[in-house]
């Protein structure tokens, strides 16, 4: 009826890793029926610090028999039993992709030792298989063997028989239980709290740190789809070993959901969010006052914590754009940087300068037209509102781009009229921008024109 296994490895993770010792022991539920043990020829060199761990050296094993020789006395033995192991996932996933290599598909119901341990023995400070032993007065010979760890774990599930009274066993088995698909450390309560509406969902590791941001639209629905499939690659078992808890944040729509979680990746830099980490490579106008006192107007690459008047993504965008502002108010080339030579100012000669770069016009009367020009770039930029669902139906959600910009986005209460922008910014948290937020809601504003508040630049 039970299979309960251990086994040795060269590695972490099943699609690098390889098996080096297996032992399994067949359990009708009162006692041992069968045991089947060997070391495995890995076929690989076996880590120095496997062999300190575990004993086993590339001696050892070299006269072994490879996996394929055995896999079919395994995939026998296995085959519609219960198959038992402390962190079942990290045994079953090996176990399977070497059997899957040797043309045999494992599947098999399983059954975790350390996640019926908490259930049926809750409040031990650890639950690794050396620790519960301590605790349960069980004793192990040959750690880190498998035929030593798996006789352990078989006096472990014996215990867990005997005192199983509220049927954890029976419920792990049932085949609606997700239970057994979740990350080892993972609770199920934290998947029960998880509701169903968009919103943000951070997975925590051991000291609580955030390894991971997501955004959904279904926070369960979407949570639960990263632990279903069996990759046994090294990036994904890795993930799965770190997540110890989940933490969320609703929001009322799905687009609030993409910007949040778009703010949250830069603020919290996870371990395991790949996208939106680049560095963007987008252009601003900034502005400085010279030790004359001229107003200066330059491109500049954007950088972090800086806040350019104007923001542009290409340079050749750039350029045109300032080229323009030159024309229109009467700028000088030399003090905004799109002439660089000693010659005389260009500006001079077809009169768009009035003399700034040769201190023939005053500090405050060029000033004045640089502010205009900025006046009339951020003027040109929209400014609405995105209005939509809320957490509850007593509120509804609100994001505000400002001239171009995104201020920021919070909850309203319908009670309260939206035509005051000041007022509205009360309810609102300001957020810093970034381009993946920028262009979501040009794309937004593009596609919904007609859900769109405008109001007053």
């Amino acid at each position: 009826m039970y299979a309960i296994v251990d086994i040795e490895t060269t590695g972490g993770h099943a699609s690098a890793g390889k098996i080096t010792e297996v032992a399994i022991f067949l359990h009708d539920g009162m006692q041992i029926t069968g045991r089947y043990e060997t070391l495995v020829n890995p076929g690989i060199p076996i880590p120095r610090y496997i062999q300190a761990l575990t004993g086993i050296t590339d001696e050892m094993v070299e006269s072994a028999p490879l996996f394929e020789d055995i896999a079919e006395h395994i995939f026998n033995l296995l085959q519609g039993q219960i198959f038992i192991a402390h962190n079942v996932n990290f045994d079953y996933s090996f176990l399977r992709h070497e059997l899957g290599h040797c043309g045999y598909k494992l599947q098999a119901k399983k059954l975790c030792t350390v996640r019926l341990s908490r259930k049926v023995f809750p409040g031990f400070p650890s639950y690794s298989l050396g620790n519960l032993c301590r605790q349960l007065n069980i004793g192990i010979v040959n750690r880190h063997r498998a035929s030593g760890d798996a006789s352990a774990t078989v006096r472990l599930f014996e215990l867990l028989l005997a005192a199983d009274k509220l049927g954890a066993i029976a419920q792990a088995l049932n085949a609606r239980s997700k239970d057994k698909w979740l990350p080892l450390h993972l609770s199920q309560d934290y998947v029960d709290d998880l509701p169903g509406t968009p919103g943000v969902y951070y997975f925590h590791n051991e000291k609580g740190k955030v390894v991971y941001v997501g955004k959904a639209r279904n926070i369960r629905k979407r949570v639960t789809s990263h632990f279903t499939g069996n990759s046994a690659g090294r990036q994904r078992q890795e993930f799965l070993r770190n997540i110890h808890s989940i933490t969320f944040e609703k929001t009322g729509t799905e687009l609030m959901a993409f910007i949040l979680e778009s703010i949250e990746i830069r603020r919290l830099w996870p371990q395991y969010n790949n996208a939106q980490k680049r560095v963007e490579s987008k252009f601003g106008f900034y502005t400085f006052e010279d030790q004359q006192g001229y107003l200066r107007l330059a491109i500049e690459k954007r950088r972090k914590y800086t806040t350019p008047v104007f923001a542009f993504n290409l340079l050749a965008e750039g350029h045109s754009l300032l080229r323009q502002l030159i024309r229109e108010f009467k700028l000088c080339p030399k003090l905004c940087f799109l002439q660089t030579s000693p010659d005389p100012c260009t500006g001079m000669a077809d009169k768009t300068c009035k003399g700034a770069c040769e201190k023939k016009e005053k500090p405050d009367k060029y000033n004045k037209r640089v502010l205009e020009a900025i006046g009339h770039l951020q003027s040109q930029q929209p400014s609405f509102l995105i209005l939509d669902a809320g957490r509850q139906a007593t509120e509804q959600s609100c994001i505000l781009m400002e001239k171009g910009k995104f201020y920021g986005m919070g909850y309203v209460p319908r009670d309260v009229a939206v035509s005051d922008t000041a007022m509205l910014k009360d309810w609102l948290t300001q957020y810093p921008e970034n381009e993946f937020i920028l262009n979501l809601l040009r794309t937004y504003a593009n596609n919904n024109a007609g859900r769109l508040v405008q109001v007053p630049a």
